[in-house]
């Protein structure tokens, strides 16, 4: 019997998925690599996924592993977690209306901010622990905050657990919370963990460095296209991510 090898219409590829490329750390770049993939793909052709422990996932589970990274490090520094909640009664990364989002899905910002949120959803959840019992209940109302690299007073949310003054900024080695930083806090797994040979990013030079959460992020990050629009780009399938 002779065999078909005529290739099918790629009606029926619009439910394959593939990885075409790992294009690292986006920051302020995220808006223009957003758009740069929505005109090479369709907004519906192409997502954002993560490669865990060898298996490609949505960015729920990845970000989930990177949660948890933060647990088991805060869960290990009673210390840090009792200077935190005492001095503290927000943090942030980029802008301190990063204190507004609950949520890692953020599309309206201009960069990810993922490491105040773990943050605060830790301690959160040790409020609820009897095992912490210096982790107490807040009132979540407006307080004024007093920024601890630079003295500036804020009026924002406070979070919950936290009963302190401060706003802590957690971003640079300059910052007063770079023991936060998501270049400092290990990953918590190392099957996580991938080598990304010739790649230099920020957080290769600062903390854990290739052992750090954000390597574990960025490393991991890949984008995947609906396999209908990758053939549809032609001889741009060779450098599906050029120019990002």
């Amino acid at each position: 019997m002779a065999v078909d090898r005529q290739t099918p219409p790629t009606s029926a590829l619009a439910d394959v998925w593939i990885v075409v490329g790992a294009p690292g750390f986006s920051g302020p770049a995220k808006a223009e690599r957003h758009a740069a993939l929505d005109a090479r793909f369709g907004s519906d052709g192409w997502r954002w996924a993560h490669v865990v422990r060898g298996q490609v996932v949505p960015f729920a589970v990845a970000v989930g592993e990177y949660e948890h990274a933060y647990r088991c490090y805060l869960r290990a520094r009673p210390a840090l977690v009792e200077w935190l909640v005492g001095t503290c009664g927000n943090v942030y990364d980029s802008d301190p209306t990063n204190v507004y989002d609950d949520d890692y899905l953020q599309p309206h910002t201009a960069m990810n901010h993922y490491q105040d949120i773990s943050v605060r959803r830790v301690i959160a959840e040790l409020v609820d622990d009897p095992a912490w019992p210096g982790v107490t209940e807040t009132d979540r109302g407006t307080a004024a905050l007093t920024h601890l690299d630079n003295g500036e007073v804020h009026h924002l949310p406070r979070a919950r657990g936290f009963r302190g003054d401060g706003l802590l900024e957690i971003r640079a080695p300059t910052s007063a919370g770079f023991c936060l930083s998501p270049a400092v806090v290990p990953a918590h797994d190392p099957a996580l963990l991938a080598a990304a040979p010739g790649r230099l990013e920020w957080y290769h030079n600062e903390g854990c460095g290739h052992l750090s959460v954000e390597a574990f992020w960025q490393a991991s990050k890949v984008v995947e296209v609906r396999y209908d629009r990758f053939l549809a780009i032609g001889e741009q399938r060779a450098h599906p991510l050029a120019g990002l």
